[in-house]
């Protein structure tokens, strides 16, 4: 701060006095600072003594104390789990740059298939990207798995149980291609080749729902099983032995859908595609209910309230489909229904009155926006979001392949 020279012919004795006065209190101010810097300095200085003393007690301990303290490498692993749980790709490089991960792919790949604290969701989207990078990674945790004299259910059972199948299609395709290529590797002379045990795998998988899911009411029969399968083989049908095999081992036993290792949704909700307050109408009780709602992952999530934790309604949007409706009572609506299944229930679960998970009312879903505009960028959202069952498109896709060679 700057003053004018005491003495100067513009300034009073009154004023004069008053800088003075000033000056002092400035330089009193400055002495005080820099006393209290000293005071800070000290008290670091302590602490860091402490802290030194601390970990030198802690290294004269026994073994069996200093292994009951959680290490700073631990708390480290711990951070980058939970970050890679939010964003794979960040979470890899964090603890790459903390040292704790080797920037080389096989050692990533064996780390994402050990699979300690890390999400089976984040594990199944990071290994499905397009990069280079991410394939290699892929291979190379497929590689992890032992799959040499297991027949194919045994396998997928033992694949699906290490991550989540992602919703994407193309993701999918990526990771069932490198499913095939490496069991036809691990048991040459099952298969014609590698089409034949990537179609089979896919249908393996859709018996699984068809035979399991309580939504479908209508359970496929062997000789339907049967029957989907042939000319895979290259042209040729597989032995009839083998496809009962398989469908014996489904039908006795569904796969099992790994629980994703944390039992926080956070990492969920983190980067939704939409979220905002919307009016839904209820299902058995016909009121409109203020609820929050949450796009992402291909679900419309909703909660009472925006820091819940928990939603009390999930709604997967997969073959649903979405439009514009009048109701007299609520302006602005939109609803979503299943084209394909009308009187029937959607696939979807609540958290009822006690606490309980359970299955949904709803034939169809009527929400209430605020404005018009709100309206139509959900519609466009949950358009955007809305994804049919990959797997038949992809299997067909396949078999046009294998017809197109004979």
């Amino acid at each position: 701060m700057d003053f004018c020279p005491a003495g100067s012919s513009d300034l009073s004795e009154a004023e004069e006095a008053e800088i003075e006065t000033i000056r002092q209190h400035r330089e009193e101010l400055l002495e005080d600072i820099k006393k209290l810097k000293e005071e800070i300095a000290q008290v670091f200085a302590e602490i860091e003594g402490f802290q030194n003393a601390e970990e030198r007690q802690e290294a004269d301990q026994n073994p069996s104390e200093r292994s009951s303290k959680l290490s700073q490498r631990d708390k480290l692993l711990s951070v980058g789990r939970k970050k890679f749980n939010m964003d794979p790709e960040k979470g890899i490089q964090y603890l790459i740059e903390q040292q704790l991960l080797s920037s080389d792919l096989q050692e990533i790949a064996k780390f994402l298939h050990k699979g300690e604290g890390l999400n089976k969701t984040a594990i199944g989207d990071y290994l499905g990207g397009r990069d280079s990078k991410n394939i290699q990674i892929l291979q190379a945790f497929v590689a992890c798995h032992q799959f040499a004299n297991l027949n194919l259910v045994q396998a997928l059972r033992q694949f699906l149980w290490s991550f989540r199948l992602p919703g994407e299609a193309q993701k999918i395709d990526r990771m069932m291609e490198a499913f095939a290529n490496w069991y036809c590797k691990c048991n040459p002379g099952v298969f014609q080749s590698t089409d034949t045990c990537y179609i089979l795998s896919f249908s393996i998988i859709m018996l699984n729902t068809s035979l399991h899911n309580p939504n479908v009411k209508d359970k496929p029969p062997f000789e339907r099983f049967v029957s989907i399968n042939r000319g895979i083989n290259d042209g040729a049908d597989l032995p009839e032995e083998l496809l009962k095999n398989l469908f014996d081992s489904i039908k006795n036993e569904p796969f099992s859908i790994p629980e994703d290792d944390g039992n926080d949704l956070t990492h969920t909700f983190f980067n939704p595609n939409r979220e905002g307050w919307l009016l839904k109408l209820g299902g058995r009780v016909k009121t409109w209910k203020r609820r929050w709602f949450i796009l992402t992952d291909n679900c419309l999530y909703y909660f009472e309230y925006t820091t819940d934790k928990e939603p009390l309604g999930i709604i997967p949007l997969e073959n649903l489909s979405v439009r514009k409706v009048d109701d007299p009572k609520k302006p602005n609506c939109f609803e979503l229904f299943n084209p394909n299944c009308k009187g029937q229930k959607i696939k979807a679960c609540k958290t009822d009155g006690d606490g309980k998970v359970v299955e949904g009312k709803h034939q169809s879903y009527k929400i209430s926006a605020a404005t018009p505009a709100e309206r139509d960028e959900w519609i466009e959202a949950i358009r955007t979001s809305i994804t049919q069952n990959p797997f038949y498109d992809l299997v067909s896709a396949r078999k046009k392949k294998i017809a197109n060679k004979n």
